[in-house]
């Protein structure tokens, strides 16, 4: 198998332009534009994730030079975390809007991140591990 030394993208690739932890979050900034309903795009992390974030920071994603925090939710709509995001790396989302705004999901699985869920919930409050 030979690989070709010439590669068209997909027209729906988005490479990031900034990648910054402010506010206790990870945000990815995108190249301004319009980003459809329903639509997927690809998003290329380009730059290096600040090494102050948090692994527990939610991420969002800013369009140009707007100031509009777009959650990136994961394929389950749950808020995607620091630890799960990747320099580097691509990942394919789809557009979801509301009335009032909207976010991105991811149609896979991200990187494996810690789960620090609850095995059960039963009406009392948790005990930190090795707590009293």
């Amino acid at each position: 198998m030979s690989c070709s030394n010439v590669c068209k993208l997909c027209d729906r690739i988005v490479i990031s332009e900034a990648v910054t932890f402010t506010g206790g979050n990870l945000v990815i900034n995108l190249p301004a534009g319009s980003y459809g309903n329903g639509c997927k795009y690809c998003i290329v992390v380009a730059q290096t994730i600040p090494a102050a974030t948090t692994i527990t920071a939610p991420v969002f994603i800013t369009i140009g030079d707007g100031t509009e925090l777009y959650p990136l939710n994961n394929r389950r709509c749950a808020q995607t975390l620091a630890c799960s995001i990747r320099t580097r790396t691509r990942y394919s989302t789809c557009v979801s809007t509301s009335g009032t705004g909207g976010s991105f999901r991811l149609l896979g699985n991200a990187c494996c991140g810690p789960d620090n869920s609850l095995a059960a919930i039963d009406g009392t409050a948790p005990v930190a591990e090795g707590g009293a």
